[in-house]
């Protein structure tokens, strides 16, 4: 059975294409899916962190960005 991406394959070489990128092998678009689904990840977690500090239930842009500027 596959695993389920957190980021659709077909986003990732949007990006990639917009980047500049003419061909894109398919290793590169997996890796670059699993390196941007780490990075996600740990800005979600460190998010939370910061909604629960302010006793709120929901996260806001702001935890967001304080959260991806450490």
């Amino acid at each position: 059975m596959a695993k389920k991406r957190a980021i659709p394959v077909a986003a990732v070489e949007r990006l990639m294409k917009k980047a500049g990128a003419d061909r894109i092998s398919p290793d590169a678009v997996v890796a670059l899916e699993n390196l941007l689904s780490e990075i996600s990840e740990d800005i979600a977690r460190r998010s939370v962190k910061y909604m629960k500090y302010a006793k709120r239930s929901t996260i806001k842009r702001a935890d967001i960005e304080i959260a991806a500027s450490e």
